[in-house]
């Protein structure tokens, strides 16, 4: 089928796999069990032609995350990669991502992606070992540095997680007591990242969620830190060494913004593929079935996999483009906003805006952008729009 002259250009594809379930993990993902790389596979081929056609041309982005991509064997990476080339044509500079793990991550996946992927966002979380071990993570801060080291000489554009705020508290039964992530701790990991040669770096506070392993612990209040410290010393340390925040969480060496993450911070389109994956189309933001089985079977009955859809009021759609303009560096673009969402929505927001003052909210008529001091407060900011 020929692709749409306009719709959705970035393409999203999860991949529901973990080694192991991390404790403050509250994404859709599990352990493999025998079989369940061929029923992904398969339903993900089925999926895929099915909503080919909707896309606008060949796709500027592609992300693959999960979960954990690099938990598939090298068998079922090659049947992914031809999944997405038969259904999808890729522009000739279009961004090709895939989240990547340091304790699963290998020689021979650089290999095989070379020539599909450009981009790799490597889930390092922190270079201090008692951090991993209290996150549970697969890895060492050996593996860590080895992992980001041989994605950056593969000559991929190169991407690291850190995660900041962690609390102190006990660990497993019968191990000793984590004393907490110390500011001192988290200025060596950003120090560590940069040191590798990753162009974009991006920071994120440990939140507790229901449902996890760590949502059951009851951390005393006392060990639960602000972030507030830790985030603006990123933000005072990263540009010292060539990295910019264009973004709430992403610090980037010149031309190494996550365009992909951009696409959904200017209220773009997407169309996700794969058990739990959400697209964004027309409009209608939907959600597909959660777990594999249930994806699996929704599409072994010739169904669409989504389980839920939503369109959002236009006063409440307005809203929540701002919001999500508001957490790149780049902003609300005012002209674009009004010929979208018109001159109501745009004189309101703007309004709202302008109650904050300079040292946060840049606002004139051509845009609106938090400053790096708003970018501290965004969630006040984004709670006066809403």
């Amino acid at each position: 089928m020929t692709p749409r002259e306009t719709g959705p250009r970035s393409l999203y594809v999860h991949v529901p796999f973990c080694e192991s379930k991390c404790p403050y993990c509250a994404f859709a993902s599990a352990v493999k069990r025998p079989g369940d790389e061929g029923a992904y596979l398969g339903s993900l081929r089925e999926e895929a032609a099915s909503r080919s056609s909707i896309a606008g041309g060949r796709l500027l982005t592609l992300y693959i995350g999960g979960g954990t991509p690099t938990a598939l064997s090298l068998g079922a990476w090659r049947e992914l990669i031809a999944v997405i080339g038969g259904a999808f044509k890729l522009a000739s500079d279009a961004e090709v991502t895939v989240e990547a793990n340091p304790g699963s991550l290998s020689r021979e996946h650089i290999e095989l992606w070379r020539g599909f992927i450009n981009r790799v966002s490597v889930g390092v979380q922190s270079f201090n070992d008692d951090d991993l071990k209290f996150l549970g993570r697969a890895h060492d801060s050996g593996q860590a540095t080895e992992a980001v080291e041989m994605c950056v000489s593969a000559g991929f554009q190169t991407s690291v997680d850190l995660m900041f705020g962690l609390p102190g508290g006990p660990l497993r039964d019968g191990e000793p007591e984590y004393g907490g992530q110390t500011l001192r701790g988290w200025a060596g990991n950003l120090r560590r990242a940069a040191r590798t040669g990753a162009g974009h770096i991006s920071v994120y506070q440990l939140t507790i969620e229901p449902g996890t392993t760590f949502g059951g612990l009851n951390f005393p209040k006392s060990a639960l830190t602000d972030g507030y410290l830790p985030y603006r010393y990123a933000q005072w340390c990263l540009p010292r060494r060539g990295y910019a925040q264009y973004e709430v969480a992403s610090f980037s060496k010149p031309g190494q913004e996550s365009r992909h993450n951009l696409n959904y911070w200017a209220d773009g389109e997407y169309i996700g593929l794969g058990p739990s994956a959400w697209s964004y189309i027309g409009g209608v933001r939907s959600q597909n079935a959660q777990t594999l089985d249930e994806y699996a079977r929704m599409i072994a009955q010739g169904k669409s996999a989504s389980v839920y859809e939503e369109r959002l009021p236009p006063a409440q759609a307005a809203r929540q483009a701002a919001v999500l303009a508001l957490r790149a560096e780049r902003g609300i673009d005012w002209r674009s906003f009004e010929e979208k969402h018109g001159k109501a929505m745009k004189d309101e927001i703007s309004e709202k805006l302008n109650r904050f003052p300079e040292s946060l909210v840049r606002n004139d008529p051509r845009r609106a952008s938090l400053t790096a001091a708003g970018l501290r407060v965004a969630n006040r900011v984004w709670e006066e729009i809403i």
